[in-house]
C-alpha cells in the first residue's frame, strides 16, 4: 500500500499549503471509505482490530474509490478558492463510499442525518450504516447528498451532467467517467453532448476520464489504447484532453501537482471559451467549441494493499471491489486491514473525541458551495413553477361528438409554443429527431433547435441557442432531460411509441431514483419526467412492423404505483387536458400516448376537462343504455384508436339492434382499472362495479398488449367476464383500418364480440354476425386493391342520436 506520508512541493499556481490540505482531506476520505466497507465498530483503531469489528457480509467497491477521492479533494480547494458552483457527477457511482466520506468531512451528511454525528460514535454509525441491513446502499444513491447519478448502471453520468448545466451559466458539471462506463453505448453517444452545449446560456462540463485499468476481471478498452489513439479519439469528439498519469503510486507529491495543474489548466479553457462567446463583441463561431477535458490514469486501488496473499492488487482487477475478503477468518487478512487502515494515520486527521481535525474540516467549502450541499444536486430547492397558457385558449370547441378530425399532436404544439415562449429560461423540448414528425413543429414560430456545429442556408430551425434538444439517441435525449429536471427545471420528451422502449433501463433508474428520492425528507420535489409517445402502434403510414410495439406501457407498470402514471387520451382536449396535469405534477414518471393524425373529436373543452379529471367515464352519447336499467353489456376503450373502433361499434348495434342496451366507459387515466389498494388513482370495487356491472359482458378495445387489463382487474368482481382486444404482434406496413383488422380491435369484430358474448343474442343474431364478417372481407379487400382504406372508415362519423 502506498505510505500516505507525503509533503507537497509548490507549483505555479498551486501553493505547498493548500496542496498539503489536499492530501490531508484525500488522506482522510480514503480512511473512510476503507472504514465503510470492513468496519462496524472501533472507527478509530484505539484497540487492535477483532474479528467481531469487521462486518460479517463485507460489501462494496474498494477499486474506483480512491481515484475519486483525490478528484473530489482537488475540486474542494478550487471551489474553496474561487467560488465556484460544481456539481460532483460520479459516472462510476459504485464508488459509493467515496461521495459518503467526502460529505461526512464537508459536514453535510451530518447536518441531514442528524444520527451520524461528528464524533466517534457517528463515525460507526457511519461505517455500520454502509451495505448493511437497515442502512444505506452501496452506490451514489438519492441518500446520498449531492449526488443526481447513481451510476449503479452505468453509461449516464455524462448525459446527465450536459443535462444539469443546461440554462445554468454559471455551473460547472464535473464529471467522473470510470473507464468501464465509458465502454457502454450511452456513454460513447454521450460525447456528442457538446455539439449542443450553448457557451453563453448554458454552463460547462468538465469530463474526467478516470482510467484505473480495469472493470470487474478484465482490462478496459480506453486504458489499453495508446495514448496517441485516445486522444485523437477525444479530440475527434470535440474535446481538449489534457493527461495526467501517475507513474509511481507511492509519489503522491507528483501526483497531486500535476493533477492540480490539469484541473487549473481546464477551468482556465472553461473560462476562456466562456468569455469568448458571452462577449458583447463576440464573433459568430462556426463550430462548436472544444471543451478541455482530463483523462487520469491512476492505479486501481490506490493506496490499498499492494498484494494478498502473494498475488498483486493494487492497480489490478483484484482491488475492484474486496481486496481482503477473509478478514474475520484469516489472521493474516486483520492484521493486513489493520495495517492499511493505520497507514492513513487517523490519528493525525481526527481528534480525542473522533472529531475531524479543525484545520481539515476549514479545508471545505462553505455552505452551498459544498459539493454534497450544492442546491443543483437537490433541485427541488431551485424550482420554480411553469407558467402555462390558459388551456381554454387552445382547446378546440366541439359542436358535436365524433363529427369533426383534430389532430392532437398539432393541436397540443401551439399549446406548447405558448409554454416555451412564456418559460425561455427553464422548460425544452427533448426528442429523437422526431419533434415536427410528431406534430409539434409550431413550437418552432419562437425557438430554435439547438446546435452548435456547423450551419447550412438548407437548415431550418436551427440555432445556437433554443429550446428543443433533437439528437438521435434516445438515451442523450433521456439522459439530458433527467439531469436537466433532478437540477430543477421542467420537460418533455417526445418520441415514436415503439423506440421509447431504447431508453427501458434508463426509465427504471430513474423511477426507482423517484421512489427513493420521495421518501427522503431533505429531498424536495422535482418536476416530473413526462413521456409524450405518438406515431404509434396504430398508425405507421411510413412504417412498418419494426415501428409498431406498445409495449412501453406494460413496462412502467412494473414500477411502484407512487411513481407513476399512464394516459391515454382520446382526442385533442383530452390531450391537452392531460399534458397541463403533467406538466404541473412533481415526483412522477407521466406516460401520455396520442397519435398524430387528425382524429375524431369528442369531448368539447369543460367535457374534456371533467372527464380527464375522473380518469374514466361513461360516454351516454356513444351507448344506448336506458335511465334506471343495467346494460346488457358494456364497451371498454383506452387509446385513440380503440376509441373510435368500441364507438363505431356501438354504433353499428344501436342500428341493427336496437332494443340492446349498450354503455360505453372510456377510460383516459389506466390508473383508475387497479384496485383503490394497488394505486392511489385505482378505483373502489364498487366503483368500479357500478361502471362496469358485477355480471354483464365486458368487451374492451385497448391500445396495447390485451393481458396487461387483464393483469390490472384480475381481483375486480365481473374479470370473469372481461374480453379484452388489443395489440397482439400482428403488423406491417399497411392501412391503419387493417392494422385493427389484423389485431382484432375494428368496429365489426367488436360487435361480433358482443353477439358472441350476451347470452340472448348467440343463436338470434346468426345473421348479423355474418353481415359482419363479409365487411370485414369487403374492408380487407379495398385495402389489397385500392392500398387505402375504404371511404365508410375514413370518412365515419358519428351520427346523431
Amino acid at each position: 500500500m502506498t505510505e500516505n506520508n507525503a509533503v507537497l512541493t509548490t507549483n505555479p499556481g498551486s501553493d505547498q499549503r493548500s496542496l498539503d490540505g489536499v492530501n490531508l482531506w484525500w488522506r482522510a476520505a480514503n480512511y473512510l471509505s476503507a472504514g465503510q466497507i470492513y468496519l462496524r465498530d472501533n472507527p478509530l483503531l484505539r484497540r487492535p482490530l477483532e474479528p467481531e469489528d469487521v462486518k460479517a457480509r463485507l460489501l462494496g467497491h474498494w477499486g474506483t474509490t480512491p481515484g475519486l477521492n483525490f478528484i473530489y479533494a482537488h475540486l474542494n480547494r478550487v471551489i474553496a478558492e474561487q467560488g465556484q458552483d460544481v456539481l460532483f457527477v460520479t459516472g462510476p457511482g459504485h464508488g459509493g463510499p467515496a461521495n459518503v466520506a467526502n460529505a461526512w468531512l464537508e459536514g453535510t451528511y451530518s447536518e441531514i442525518y442528524t444520527h451520524v454525528g461528528k464524533d466517534e460514535d457517528g463515525l460507526r454509525e457511519l461505517f455500520k450504516q454502509f451495505s448493511y441491513p437497515g442502512g444505506i446502499p452501496s452506490h451514489a444513491a438519492p441518500e446520498t447528498p449531492g449526488s443526481i447519478n447513481e451510476g449503479g448502471e452505468l453509461g449516464y453520468s455524462l448525459a446527465h451532467a450536459f443535462g444539469a448545466v443546461f440554462d445554468n451559466p454559471q455551473l460547472i458539471a464535473a464529471c467522473v467517467i470510470g473507464d468501464g462506463e465509458a465502454e457502454t453505448g450511452a456513454l460513447a453517444a454521450s460525447w456528442h453532448s457538446s455539439s449542443f452545449l450553448d457557451p453563453v446560456q448554458d454552463g460547462a462540463v468538465l469530463p474526467i476520464l478516470h482510467l484505473n485499468g480495469y472493470k470487474i476481471a478484465n482490462p478496459t478498452v480506453l486504458a489499453r489504447m495508446p495514448q496517441e489513439q485516445l486522444a485523437a479519439l477525444m479530440t475527434g469528439y470535440g474535446y481538449e484532453p489534457i493527461f495526467v498519469t501517475v507513474q509511481d503510486p507511492r509519489d503522491t507529491v507528483r501526483a497531486h501537482e500535476e493533477f492540480a495543474h490539469a484541473l487549473e489548466q481546464a477551468l482556465d479553457g472553461i473560462r476562456q471559451i466562456q468569455d469568448q462567446h458571452r462577449s458583447d463583441q463576440a464573433a459568430p463561431s462556426e463550430y462548436a467549441p472544444r471543451w478541455p477535458m482530463i483523462v487520469l490514469r491512476s492505479p486501481k486501488g490506490w493506496t490499498g494493499p499492494e498484494k494478498v496473499d502473494g498475488k498483486p492488487v493494487e492497480g489490478t482487477w483484484r482491488a475492484h471491489q474486496v481486496p481482503l475478503s477473509e478478514v474475520r477468518t484469516n489472521p493474516d487478512h486483520l492484521a493486513q486491514l489493520q495495517s492499511w487502515l493505520q497507514s492513513y494515520r487517523p490519528d493525525e486527521l481526527f481528534d480525542g473525541e473522533g472529531r475531524l481535525r479543525a484545520e481539515i474540516a476549514g479545508l471545505a467549502p462553505q455552505g452551498d458551495k459544498r459539493m454534497s450541499a450544492t442546491a443543483y444536486a437537490n433541485g427541488g430547492r431551485l424550482l420554480q413553477d411553469l407558467k402555462l397558457p390558459a388551456y381554454g385558449g387552445h382547446a378546440v370547441v366541439v359542436n358535436q361528438p365524433g363529427t369533426e378530425r383534430v389532430s392532437p399532436m398539432k393541436n397540443l404544439g401551439s399549446w406548447l409554443r405558448e409554454v416555451v415562449r412564456l418559460n425561455p429560461e427553464n422548460f425544452r423540448i427533448f426528442g429523437p429527431d422526431e419533434t415536427a414528425s410528431n406534430r409539434l413543429q409550431d413550437v418552432y414560430e419562437v425557438t430554435d433547435k439547438v446546435w452548435q456545429q456547423r450551419l447550412d442556408e438548407v437548415d431550418e430551425h436551427l440555432g445556437r441557442a433554443g429550446r428543443v434538444m433533437e439528437v438521435l439517441s434516445e438515451n442523450l435525449c433521456q439522459g439530458w432531460l433527467e439531469g436537466y429536471l433532478l437540477t430543477g427545471r421542467h420537460g418533455v420528451f417526445n418520441c415514436y411509441e415503439a423506440f421509447v422502449h431504447i431508453v427501458d433501463s434508463m426509465f427504471n433508474q430513474h423511477a426507482k431514483w423517484l421512489q427513493v428520492h420521495r421518501e427522503l425528507p431533505w429531498r424536495q420535489p422535482v418536476a416530473s419526467l413526462n413521456y409524450l409517445l405518438s406515431s404509434h402502434v396504430w398508425q405507421q403510414d411510413h412504417n412498418g412492423f419494426s415501428h409498431q410495439d406498445p409495449g412501453f406501457i406494460d413496462h412502467v407498470m412494473n414500477k411502484k404505483p407512487e411513481v407513476v402514471r399512464v394516459y391515454l387520451p382520446p382526442d385533442a382536449n383530452t390531450l391537452l387536458c392531460v399534458t397541463e396535469h403533467c406538466l404541473r405534477s412533481r415526483d412522477y414518471v407521466n406516460v401520455i400516448v396520442c397519435g398524430k393524425q387528425p382524429s375524431l373529436t369528442w369531448l368539447g373543452p369543460e367535457e374534456a376537462r371533467n372527464h380527464c379529471e375522473r380518469g374514466i367515464g361513461v360516454w351516454d352519447f356513444a351507448g344506448s343504455e336506458r335511465p334506471g336499467e343495467e346494460p346488457d353489456v358494456v364497451l371498454g376503450c383506452a387509446g385513440d384508436v380503440p376509441t373510435v373502433e368500441a364507438v363505431a361499434a356501438a354504433a353499428l348495434l344501436r342500428e341493427q339492434i336496437p332494443e340492446l342496451k349498450v354503455r360505453l366507459v372510456n377510460v383516459v387515466d389506466l390508473m383508475r382499472l387497479q384496485d383503490a389498494k394497488e394505486h392511489p388513482h385505482g378505483l373502489e370495487h364498487r366503483d368500479f362495479d357500478r361502471l362496469f356491472t358485477t355480471d354483464k359482458p365486458i368487451i374492451f378495445a385497448y391500445h396495447g398488449y390485451p393481458w396487461l387489463l387483464h393483469r390490472l382487474t384480475y381481483r375486480r368482481t365481473n374479470h370473469d367476464n372481461l374480453h379484452v382486444r388489443g395489440y397482439v404482434e400482428e403488423g406491417t406496413t399497411t392501412t391503419p383500418f387493417d392494422m385493427a383488422m389484423m389485431n382484432r380491435i375494428d368496429r365489426y369484430q367488436l360487435a361480433i364480440d358482443v353477439i358472441d358474448r350476451v347470452p340472448s343474442l348467440g343463436a338470434s343474431r346468426t345473421g348479423l354476425r355474418q353481415q359482419l364478417q363479409d365487411l370485414r372481407m369487403q374492408a380487407l379487400r379495398h385495402t389489397r386493391e385500392f392500398g387505402e382504406d375504404p371511404d365508410t372508415i375514413t370518412e365515419w362519423i358519428l351520427s346523431a342520436q
